[in-house]
């Protein structure tokens, strides 16, 4: 799960690389960052289902090789442009796949018996998942950034601490026990509650859990006119940040099972609020405490997400529903390519409002969907 997050983040650190090294254009540049969502869509919706008939383990050893060629194919790409493309493709292939066969995975070991979970449980068995993409997140980009700055061929040299990465991650999960088909024969069981409340609890959300710190990393670093290292430190502060108020979150989430996605959606508003007056003012300083903001939104959200997921899914359908999830949350992360296309016909700090106003109404909208349904927890 740390080699997934890590392999999507260590090229947004070098965007600006892209631009002045190889002198691709800005749309270039976040059409490539867009194609790993392109490619993370199908892996996710392909392989979250394979996950609950064929079991984790083979679906997620084969993403981790897939992901490995990926960063080869990007570090060939410092010489020929052209395999660029298909490195960010694979990439969200492969990482789609990791997710939801991975965190079904880390959750089943984390929770035994491997049973239907309350959302106190829930909140506990799902945070290893979140925790480690995070981490990944936050570590990739900052020592692509830091290599990409001092060390020499940058475009190349930033990809190697993946490989021995996604190396030491295969190694070490082959003791791992397989605990997908511990639920086979259990597929004739009806839930017709679940994608219902999955509709009204979380799909509001999802989005969020990527459009904040996609904008905070991407977006705000050009529009201040950061360098190399200050994309770097953006790239780890904003899944940093998010790491760190993970513990809050799940403590919250303890207490009500909607408040962790209340105040995560009203701590994304502040994050958009705070970015326009970023881009209005040009200012670094105030972009990074923007950042920061949207990375503490992202931390509740994601908790919010998988833990509702976690508590939802009955296990036969665990990886289908964690793939449903994870596939709405990455369309967020086409948020900066949407920003780039609207910039023609909007001002960025207009921009930002008005996804501080969608995060708003996004909240509000929960909160009257969830008033309407029925809790699980209560039978």
């Amino acid at each position: 799960m740390m080699a997934s997050g890590w392999s999507a983040n260590q090229f947004s650190a070098l965007l600006g690389a892209y631009r002045s090294e190889l002198g691709l254009s800005e749309s270039a540049v976040t059409g490539l960052f867009a194609l790993y969502v392109v490619g993370l869509i199908p892996g996710l919706l392909v392989c979250g289902p394979l996950a609950d008939r064929v079991g984790r383990r083979p679906v997620a050893s084969t993403a981790l090789a897939l992901n490995l060629l990926s960063t080869g194919a990007l570090m060939l790409g410092a010489g020929a442009t052209g395999w660029l493309w298909p490195g960010r493709f694979v990439t969200g292939v492969s990482a789609g796949a990791l997710l939801a066969a991975g965190s079904a995975w880390i959750k089943e070991l984390s929770s035994e018996p491997y049973v239907h979970l309350d959302p106190r449980t829930a909140s506990t068995a799902s945070r290893r998942a979140g925790l480690f993409v995070s981490a990944g997140f936050a570590s990739g980009g900052l020592v692509a950034a830091l290599i990409a700055r001092w060390a020499g061929a940058p475009m190349v040299t930033a990809y190697v601490p993946h490989l021995l990465l996604a190396a030491g991650a295969g190694l070490a999960a082959l003791t791992a026990p397989e605990t997908g088909t511990r639920h086979r024969g259990t597929h004739a069981e009806r839930h017709p509650g679940v994608g219902r409340l999955f509709r009204r609890g979380v799909l509001p959300v999802a989005p969020w859990v990527f459009a904040a710190p996609s904008v905070g990393f991407v977006t705000l670093p050009g529009l201040v006119h950061g360098g190399l290292v200050y994309t770097g430190v953006a790239t780890a502060l904003v899944p940093g940040t998010g790491l760190l108020v993970q513990p809050l979150a799940r403590r919250v989430a303890q207490r009500h099972r909607l408040a962790t996605a209340v105040v995560g959606l009203l701590v994304v508003t502040v994050g958009f609020g705070a970015a326009a007056l970023a881009a209005a003012t040009e200012d670094p300083t105030t972009a990074l405490a923007a950042a920061a903001v949207l990375g503490a939104g992202y931390g509740f959200v994601l908790t919010y997400g998988l833990t509702e997921v976690t508590a939802l899914a009955p296990p036969h359908r665990l990886a289908r529903l964690t793939a449903y999830f994870w596939t709405a949350a990455y369309v967020g992360m086409l948020a900066p390519y949407a920003m780039t296309l609207l910039s023609g016909a909007a001002p960025p700090p207009a921009l930002l409002g008005a996804a501080a106003v969608l995060a708003a109404l996004s909240c509000v909208l929960l909160i009257t969907l969830h008033a309407r349904r029925p809790d699980p927890a209560r039978g």
